[in-house]
């Protein structure tokens, strides 16, 4: 009661309340939102912990224009609805910027409602083109886009895998499909025709159907459009029915999920992802605190810490945590110094430098071919 009257009165009498005082009780609310639970929770937790220390961090330097954060983690399970339903909660709590979402299905419609509540939306790993494309003042992303990713895989296989018979498979999400068709148009721009285009059903257990079909094909070469859970499944059933194919994917798996899903039937799969943060100097001492944790910052940890890191540097710029002033600085100024090194973003919110490469799998861990 002693205290609570000190600070009424201090309050009261025009003196300034002591910094940890205002601080606390006056946060920036932040977000955090992707698929925490599901198929993709793997990908949910890679963002969660990456946000979370990224607040911590940000928090322990004294915040971000003298106040602290206070951060919000929101399960979207990468369903479309549910996203729709997590962006209209974290908008009526007055979130200055959410960290997210994962899956473009849900970043998509998510960004709508952000937009027209003045929230910043920065997301770590939606690619689909629409998202930016035909997104609002609001929209930014950290990753590339499908049709840079598609580029680098359908003018690998045009190059590499020539002589091989192609499936296009995907899962008809706005993510999965809209990479398989990227990858299949340059392709197909190289002289490449794949042998099967097919979609499939995401959350099942059992492709045997695919595979046989793939099977009477003679599909060397299977190039998926979806995320890591069935796409091990894909493969992993595929080498036991015999069909010894070479598996290539997007940057969906970039996860150790994935070797966990397939095994040593996962060898020698193939993946394109932005080159690997983890071994830049820009993130180098966050590496080390994380590696300290036992906490291994694979595939989106430092993508969603650098978002918010970002975030924080313009927050500072603009001088206001307002969407639209920041906005405006992410587009006007920069580059951003973050983990991810330096960051410009185009008038659209994409990053003005993509730099997708190929991983391959060996021995349950990915590389960089």
């Amino acid at each position: 009661m002693f205290t609570r009257r000190l600070i009424l009165g201090a309050a009261a009498s025009g003196l300034a309340l002591p910094a940890y005082a205002q601080n606390r009780s006056n946060p920036i609310k932040v977000a955090c939102a992707g698929p925490m639970t599901g198929s993709n929770a793997a990908a949910g937790d890679q963002m969660k912990i990456g946000a979370q220390q990224a607040v911590a961090d940000l928090n322990a330097r004294g915040g971000v224009l003298g106040r602290q954060l206070a951060l919000s983690i929101e399960d979207d399970a990468c369903d479309p609805r549910q996203a729709v339903s997590v962006a209209n909660k974290l908008a009526g709590q007055r979130v200055a910027m959410v960290a997210g979402h994962y899956c473009s299905g849900s970043s998509i419609p998510a960004s709508k409602v952000y937009g027209e509540e003045g929230v910043l939306q920065i997301s770590p790993a939606s690619t689909n083109p629409k998202y930016t494309d035909e997104g609002g003042w609001n929209t930014f992303r950290v990753c590339g886009r499908d049709d840079q990713q598609g580029q680098v895989a359908g003018g690998y296989i045009a190059r590499s895998m020539k002589d091989k018979r192609v499936a296009v498979l995907h899962d008809n999400s706005a993510y999965g499909k809209g990479l398989a068709d990227e990858t299949k148009k340059a392709m197909n721009a190289a002289g490449k025709q794949e042998t099967l285009y097919s979609a499939y059903t995401p959350g099942e257990r059992d492709y045997s159907a695919i595979v046989s079909r793939m099977k009477q094909e003679r599909i060397e070469v299977i190039y998926v459009g979806g995320y890591y859970t069935e796409a091990g499944l894909i493969i992993r059933q595929a080498k036991e029915q015999g069909l010894n194919a070479t598996l290539i994917g997007g940057d969906a798996l970039v996860t150790n999920e994935f070797w966990s899903i397939t095994g040593a039937a996962g060898e020698g799969s193939l993946m394109t992802f932005s080159s690997d943060p983890r071994k830049r100097a820009t993130a180098a001492q966050v590496v080390q605190r994380f590696r300290a944790r036992n906490v291994d910052p694979e595939g989106y940890v430092l993508y969603t810490y650098g978002a918010m890191q970002i975030w924080a540097a313009a927050a500072e710029k603009a001088k206001s945590a307002d969407g639209r002033k920041v906005a405006d600085a992410l587009k006007r100024q920069g580059p951003w110094a973050s983990v991810l090194g330096q960051t410009s973003f185009t008038p659209k919110g994409d990053v003005t430098v993509p730099d997708y490469v190929f991983y391959v799998w060996r021995n349950g861990t990915y590389a960089e071919m």
